[in-house]
């Protein structure tokens, strides 16, 4: 896929699917999830506390847990969906490009479901095989609010 708004869109997929090793995959390997604790005020994750700020090693580890069958916080399984609006490319280089994408997700586990809204902040790299994650940034809409636990990624 040649399109990064296309791949931004898979990526939410495989996450809605629970592929997560797939997922994973396109994460370069100095890629970043971060998840600031101030949202879109927040201008770097060093400077201040963030809800999470995981390199590639972190997110294997997550993965790793959320796919062990004796995870006690996954019985019974979560589940997400992602309603996102069209991306927007806001800079493109020769081979990074940088995209904002309102989204609704929608955590459900058991009886419990969670709503966030926010906007995601990609920073792709493109390589020979395709784009890859530099850093996905998630600025909640209502980020220094008390959050219920949020399992899976955004």
């Amino acid at each position: 896929m040649t399109d990064p708004r296309d791949f931004v869109a898979h990526e939410a997929a495989l996450l809605d699917e629970r592929r997560l090793d797939d997922w994973l995959a396109l994460f370069a390997e100095d890629g970043h999830y971060w998840v600031p604790l101030l949202g879109a005020a927040q201008a770097d994750p060093f400077s201040h506390n963030s809800l999470a700020y995981e390199d590639r090693l972190l997110l294997q580890l997550r993965v790793d847990r959320l796919k062990n069958p004796r995870a006690h916080s996954q019985h019974p399984a979560s589940h997400s969906q992602h309603v996102l609006q069209p991306s927007r490319i806001e800079r493109e280089e020769s081979d990074e490009a940088w995209l904002r994408t309102p989204f609704l997700y929608v955590e459900a586990r058991g009886e419990d479901q969670i709503l966030l809204s926010g906007t995601a902040r990609h920073h792709l790299v493109r390589t020979s095989t395709g784009w890859l994650i530099r850093e996905k940034r998630i600025d909640l809409l209502n980020a220094p609010r008390a959050l219920p636990a949020i399992q899976l990624f955004i």
